[in-house]
C-alpha cells in the first residue's frame, strides 16, 4: 500500500531493461544535441598541445624521473613526443621514409638525446617542435590533402587528430604516474576523437584478424559523444548486429589502450563474441 492508500503498480520482470534496448535500437545515427561548437583539426591539436605543456609547466623536477610507459620516464616521453613531432615536419614536407617508419623506433634516438638534460630544456624542445608542427599546418592550409606517416595514409585533418588524441593520452600517462588526476579532452575537441575512432574500427577489425561481418550500433555518451553506425570485416555472410553503449572519454581510453572493455560502463546487446571482438578492435588502434 502506497502512502495515499492506493495498491503499488508492479511492473513485469525485465520491462526496464526491454525498454532500454528498444531505445537503443531506435536510436539513429547522429550527433548529440546540443551539440559542441565545431572546430578544425587544427584548432584539437593546438589545444591538446597547450593542455600537455601546461601539465609540463607543473611538473616538480622529481616528477620527470618517474617511470612511465616502455622503457621510458617522463622526459625520456617527453623525448618520443619531440620525435614523432619531427617525423611530423618530415611527412608534412613530403619526406616518403616516414610514410612507413615505425612509430617507436623512429622516434626512440630523439627520446634517449633528452636523457640528463634539463627538464626545462626539454619542455622547450617539444613547444618549439610542435609550434613548428602548427606552422607547418598552417602554411599548408589544405586539410584534405594525403599524407602518410607511421604506417597510416589519411587526410591530414586525420592526422591532426590522431596526433591530438596521442598528445591527450601521453598527457594521462604523465598524470597517472605523477599522481595528478586524470583530464578530459574539452567537447569540441573529444567530438573529433569519437568520430575519428568510430569511422577507423575497420581498420583496428583488420589489425586483430576479424573476419566476420558485423553490423555495429555505436553510442557514446557525455558531451563530444553521438551515435554511428559501422560495418566491420563485411563480407558474403549475413553480418551480425552489435549495439555498444558506453561513455565518450571511456571508449577514447580504450582506443589508446589504456583500458580493458572491463573497466568500461558498458551496455551491449548481440552476439556477446562479436562484440568482444569489436572492442578488442577498438584498443588495437593505439600505436603504444
Amino acid at each position: 500500500m502506497t502512502a495515499d492508500g492506493r495498491e503499488p503498480v508492479m511492473l513485469p520482470v525485465g520491462l526496464r531493461d526491454r525498454v532500454l534496448q528498444a531505445s537503443w535500437q531506435a536510436r539513429s545515427a547522429g550527433r548529440p544535441v546540443p551539440e559542441p561548437p565545431e572546430i578544425s583539426p587544427a584548432e584539437a591539436f593546438s589545444r591538446a598541445a597547450d593542455a600537455l605543456y601546461g601539465l609540463l609547466c607543473a611538473l616538480r623536477p622529481e616528477d620527470w624521473r618517474m617511470a612511465a610507459i616502455r622503457d621510458l620516464d617522463v622526459q625520456g616521453l617527453v623525448g618520443h613526443l619531440i620525435g614523432v613531432e619531427n617525423d611530423m615536419h618530415r611527412c608534412l614536407a613530403g619526406d616518403p621514409e616516414v610514410a612507413e617508419a615505425d612509430h617507436v623506433e623512429s622516434t626512440q634516438a630523439a627520446a634517449t638525446r633528452q636523457a640528463g638534460l634539463p627538464p626545462a630544456r626539454t619542455r622547450a624542445d617539444w613547444r618549439r617542435a610542435a609550434d613548428r608542427t602548427a606552422g607547418l599546418v598552417r602554411g599548408l592550409g589544405d586539410l584534405n590533402a594525403e599524407v602518410a606517416m607511421h604506417g597510416m595514409r589519411l587526410q591530414l585533418g586525420a592526422l591532426l587528430v590522431v596526433r591530438a588524441f596521442e598528445l591527450w593520452t601521453h598527457d594521462n600517462d604523465i598524470r597517472q604516474v605523477t599522481g595528478l588526476p586524470p583530464s578530459a579532452p574539452d567537447a569540441s575537441t573529444l567530438r573529433l576523437m569519437t568520430d575519428l575512432a568510430a569511422r577507423v574500427l575497420p581498420h583496428g577489425a583488420t589489425r586483430i584478424g576479424l573476419r566476420e561481418p558485423v553490423n555495429v550500433h555505436l553510442v557514446l555518451t557525455g558531451p563530444g559523444g553521438g551515435t554511428w553506425d559501422v560495418v566491420i570485416s563485411a563480407g558474403a555472410q549475413d553480418p551480425v548486429d552489435v549495439r555498444i553503449v558506453t561513455d565518450a572519454v571511456g571508449f577514447c581510453r580504450l582506443v589508446a589502450n589504456r583500458v580493458a572493455p572491463g573497466d568500461l560502463d558498458l551496455q551491449v546487446s548481440g552476439d556477446p563474441c562479436r562484440a568482444a571482438a569489436v572492442l578488442a578492435a577498438a584498443a588495437a588502434l593505439a600505436f603504444d
